[in-house]
């Protein structure tokens, strides 16, 4: 009689790991249930977001206004539903030009040598500033607009993901994977793209949240001082700067975007964390 093979364990995918570590799931649930939110506002809203009604303005949170009403009349959830399609829409943008910035500047520093020194000097000048700093700065010289704001925090954040792709690269050109490729002559694209940035996918995918989580902190603070996005747009930070001024009277035009934007943020940080636990190979062996 023929022995019966045990079948082959399927390895778990990333959502069944996260699945294991209770606050990355959390996290996860969290972010999805907000971008969902976010992007059925026009369907599920009660009301519409630039509607006035002063007759009811800085009404407390009640049955017909779940979150209360802001100084003109609008509904809080409404805007709040709004202001987070705009707000995710930025981070996310930031993600994606700051992720292509920053993997062009770090293979750039970490596979050719000649560039190492002059590129890093850059990364280096870069981070020297403040983010949120050189971001006003950014924001002036270009004007104030979602688009710009994008343009802004995205070259702020580079610098983040070049170091890590740099110092990745540094390692990774060494390997004898990549020696040999090179021995046999593959063009140096393919060897960047087969050899070197498909083993980049892990770091670059943790840093991208923590990437988000920061620009939608810092389209809040630039909404906030009135130098990013146009207040005609609803934002969270932009609630929050036009509820401070009522913040005796009607507190709850502050607290709901806040919290919103509390929420979103923890939320990106969890889920951060528990990708670097699973995809760290060095971490991985104590999960």
């Amino acid at each position: 009689m023929s022995a019966i093979a045990a079948p082959a364990l399927r390895e778990p995918n990333l959502i069944q790991k996260l699945a294991t570590r209770p606050a990355a799931m959390v996290g996860l649930v969290v972010l999805v249930l907000a971008v969902v939110l976010s992007l059925l506002a026009p369907w599920i809203s009660p009301y519409e977001p630039a509607k006035l009604a002063v007759r009811d303005r800085m009404q407390g949170p009640s049955l017909l206004h779940l979150f209360g009403t802001d100084d003109l009349g609008r509904d809080v959830l409404t805007r709040v539903l709004y202001s987070g399609r705009t707000s995710l829409m930025v981070g996310f943008a930031v993600v994606i030009l700051s992720s292509i910035l920053g993997v062009l500047l770090g293979l750039m520093a970490g596979f050719f040598r000649r560039l190492d020194t002059p590129v890093s000097r850059l990364i280096d000048a870069m981070m020297a500033f403040p983010d949120i700093l050189l971001a006003i700065a950014l924001v002036a010289a270009l004007g104030a607009s979602a688009n710009n704001v994008v343009i802004a925090l995205g070259v702020v954040y580079a610098p983040r993901l070049a170091r890590v792709v740099r110092a990745s690269t540094l390692v990774i050109r060494e390997l004898p994977y990549v020696e040999a490729a090179r021995a046999l002559g593959v063009p140096t694209h393919v060897t960047l793209v087969r050899h070197v940035l498909r083993n980049l996918t892990s770091p670059l995918l943790v840093q991208a949240t923590f990437i988000f989580a920061n620009a939608i902190l810092a389209e809040a603070g630039l909404s906030f001082l009135g130098v990013g996005i146009s207040p005609d747009i609803p934002t969270w930070g932009t609630m929050i700067s036009v509820g401070r001024q009522y913040m005796e009277q009607a507190p709850w035009i502050m607290w709901f975007p806040g919290g919103a934007i509390i929420v979103t943020v923890l939320s990106l940080q969890l889920v951060g964390d528990g990708l670097r636990d699973f995809l760290d190979p060095r971490l991985a062996k104590d999960v």
